[in-house]
């Protein structure tokens, strides 16, 4: 009759695309039934391993570019301040990547459906726990008075308050121009001027940052940090602006107003293509000038093949980005995780070039 309602559940509520959605949704014990591996591959796939190998490459990298000249590299408070430092900063990382996934499942449905979160794999509860889990766990290692330091301290919190913010909040990623900054900045400033900082403090004695103002002002105090910092700051750039071209059919639908969708595909991936050249190519050109300045012979030496390196990944980016087609998706992606792999080249490379 009129003005008697029929009993409303939590289900048929919904519109019909999001309670089949969440239909999808595992359980507790769906996931409890998984097999070992299953749990561990769902898990792995859930950090985001290719941004977990670059952080895990950055620490030591950065440990051993950080070391003055004439001072060992083998001490046993090398290895101890990259253990100490690389564990938090593992799970930081872990973090930023697993918040995001958590506030893009629908988004990721269209545009990364295998994601743990996207394809069932693991429930928003589950990715939730583990999440807190690497927060509270990387700031409890980052903070232990035994093996912390101001720099490290700084990176680790500024890192976990750039990831959310980006997340969460105000949603900077609906923002081309803040989105961009928040990866360039930590994978830029905050990473590069953090570790090398925490190196300098906890490995050689040297005069380091003893508050986050003077480690703001360090690459412009310190040649080597300034330098290191403002290539990957540019790489950073090249990645933020690149990591969203596969994804303009998700955002465009979820009003995400990225560069891509903005520009388009081609143009965000031709202008961020030829960045990463013109940084390789300056980059190599820098190297083999140096050479010709080097203390020693062999610091020479290493400093004229990076260069060397660095001009010919200059031309394999400009080759393999010039049969790309921008319009499909998997090869943009391709492509992109081939700019990962050169991130990670750049990293290892780095303790070779001081």
């Amino acid at each position: 009759r009129i003005g008697r309602r029929r009993p409303v559940s939590a289900m048929t509520a919904l519109p019909r695309e999001a309670a089949d959605d969440a239909q999808q949704v595992p359980s507790s014990a769906a996931f409890s039934r998984k097999a070992p591996l299953e749990v561990a591959h769902e898990l792995w796939k859930f950090t985001r391993p290719h941004t977990l190998i670059g952080s895990a490459l950055s620490v030591p990298a950065l440990h051993l570019f950080a070391a003055p000249a004439g001072a060992s590299i083998a001490a046993p408070a090398l290895f101890a301040s990259c253990w100490t430092a690389l564990l938090p900063a593992l799970l930081i990382n872990i973090y930023i990547t697993g918040l995001n996934q958590i506030t893009d499942v629908e988004i990721d449905r269209i545009n990364k459906p295998d994601l743990p979160l996207a394809s069932g794999g693991l429930s928003v509860r589950q990715a939730q726990w583990v999440v807190g889990a690497c927060l509270v766990g990387g700031l409890a290692l980052g903070f232990h008075p035994a093996c912390s330091s101001v720099a490290l301290r700084s990176t680790l919190l500024l890192s976990a308050l750039i990831g959310t913010a980006y997340s969460t909040g105000p949603r900077l990623k609906r923002f081309p121009l803040f989105a961009a900054l928040c990866i360039l900045t930590v994978r830029g400033a905050v990473v590069n001027v953090g570790f090398y900082a925490h190196a300098l403090e906890t490995c050689f004695h040297a005069s380091a940052p003893a508050n986050i103002e003077q480690l703001l002002r360090l690459p412009m105090t310190d040649v080597k940090c300034g330098l290191v910092t403002a290539f990957f700051a540019v790489f950073g750039s090249v990645i933020a602006l690149m990591k969203d071209v596969p994804d303009i059919a998700g955002d465009s639908m979820h009003n995400i107003k990225s560069f891509t969708v903005r520009l388009g595909t081609a143009r965000v991936f031709r202008a961020s293509t030829v960045l990463l050249c013109a940084l390789l190519l300056g980059s190599g050109g820098g190297l083999l000038h140096a050479a010709t300045r080097a203390p020693t012979g062999t610091m020479g030496f290493f400093r004229a093949g990076i260069g060397l390196l660095s001009l010919v990944a200059s031309q394999k980016v400009y080759e393999r980005g010039a049969a790309v087609d921008a319009s499909v998706p998997s090869q943009v992606y391709e492509y992109y995780m081939f700019v990962w792999k050169l991130f990670y080249g750049a990293y290892a490379a780095l303790p070779f070039a001081r």
